[in-house]
């Protein structure tokens, strides 16, 4: 099977780019022929603003070098995993035209939200959940603080469904979690197309035994984290957990001066991926405080390669991915004092918490694989090619 892959990327590296990559890798390992169309937000900095918005609704760029790289190479398959803002769903017609079955990774939730994440000052929000014109978003300026710019994405989430193209141009969509599914059901995409396929953690970074009796943070320092919250847990239980933090963000000068107050408290800074498994195998806990609904971060698939249980927000993806009592634990969003609770917990429970370690190992090898991830995208591209939205 030839695949044809097209990614837009962000200015601030993320998860999505990692998966990208990864994905594929995966597919190249497995003997498939890997075509890549990719553009970077960089290049907002060349186009003017009317250019910019005219690139979001239809790139017609993009469209005319996906439809000659679709003629020259012929792939079986175009997967998209981020279009937004300057490939534009335009590749979805060119592909379409070509009878080239497409299939959209959804990694956010920017189909149904100008923001991309369901956040608004700091709380989730969902007003523009269902609506056809996401007004609410332009109202509030939730994309780049603009009231212009996210206009632009309204427009562009408006014009594309007036138009069908995310139920009829699109023959699969790959939801990372059971919650992602049913909000983008919930949203109006066609829930026939919508297939769950999580992340996945490769290589396999083998298992720890968890001696190191320390509590583990790895991440983006930023608000939507859950960073403060994570450090007032962390005031309020004094010495007697330690915490080392491994990420870096703009809150880095917040960390920096409380965890100067706090005795147990290490900043790492910023760790390559070899550092932080390391440290996940000789965590106790993973903390991921997020107060966002998160889509499917990947840290939580290495914790759980890695034997590391979480303690993790109550809260969207996170609440179906951690079973609580199995693989983690659950707190309430934005408490302190709940968490401060959970993390005690853990710490006085040694023999419970060396069962979850097992079955965090499991839940890996059950689902975040990648023999299991390339079973069930194989499954996904079958079923999409038996085009389900063929003229």
């Amino acid at each position: 099977m030839k695949v044809l892959l097209v990614h837009n990327s962000y200015q601030q590296p993320g998860g999505e780019d990692q998966v990208f990559r990864s994905e594929g890798a995966l597919l190249e390992e497995y003997g498939h022929e890997v075509l890549r169309y990719t553009d970077h937000n960089r290049r907002l900095e060349e186009l003017n603003p009317l250019e910019s918005a005219a690139a979001t609704l239809w790139n017609r760029g993009s469209y005319r070098q996906v439809a000659a790289l679709i003629q020259r190479e012929r792939p079986d398959i175009l997967h998209a995993h981020n279009t937004f803002p300057l490939i534009s769903p335009a590749v979805y017609y060119a592909a379409q035209a070509a009878g080239v079955p497409v299939v959209q990774t959804l990694h956010n939730y920017r189909f149904l939200c100008p923001q991309s994440d369901f956040l608004r000052d700091g709380s989730v929000c969902e007003d523009c959940l269902g609506k056809t014109a996401p007004w609410p978003g332009v109202l509030h300026a939730c994309y780049r603080g603009s009231r212009v710019a996210s206009g632009g994405v309204a427009a562009m989430l408006t014009l594309h469904r007036l138009l069908g193209t995310y139920a009829r141009r699109v023959d699969a969509y790959i939801a990372l979690t059971e919650f992602g599914r049913r909000k983008f059901i919930e949203g109006g995409l066609p829930a026939e197309k919508l297939h769950v396929k999580p992340n996945f953690v490769h290589p396999d970074p083998g298992t720890g035994q968890g001696r190191g009796g320390f509590a583990l943070y790895v991440g983006r320092l930023s608000p939507a984290k859950g960073i403060g919250t994570m450090l007032s847990a962390w005031e309020k239980m004094g010495d007697s957990v330690p915490l080392r933090i491994a990420g870096d963000g703009p809150l880095d000068s917040v960390v920096a001066s409380r965890t100067e107050r706090l005795r147990n408290v290490e900043w790492l800074g910023r760790r390559s991926r070899a550092e932080v498994l390391a440290l996940m195998r000789d965590a106790a806990i993973l903390v991921f405080p997020s107060e966002w609904y998160e889509g499917c971060p990947l840290v939580i698939g290495e914790a759980f390669a890695s034997g590391l249980p979480v303690v993790a927000s109550d809260l969207g993806a996170m609440a179906t991915i951690i079973e609580d009592g199995r693989t983690g634990l659950h707190f309430r969003p934005r408490d302190a004092d709940d968490l401060a609770d959970k993390i005690g917990w853990v710490f006085s429970h040694p023999e419970e918490v060396r069962a979850m370690r097992g079955r965090a190992r499991a839940e890996f090898e059950a689902k975040y694989t990648a023999e299991r991830n390339y079973a069930q995208l194989m499954k996904i591209y079958r079923q999409a090619e038996r085009g389900v939205s063929r003229p």
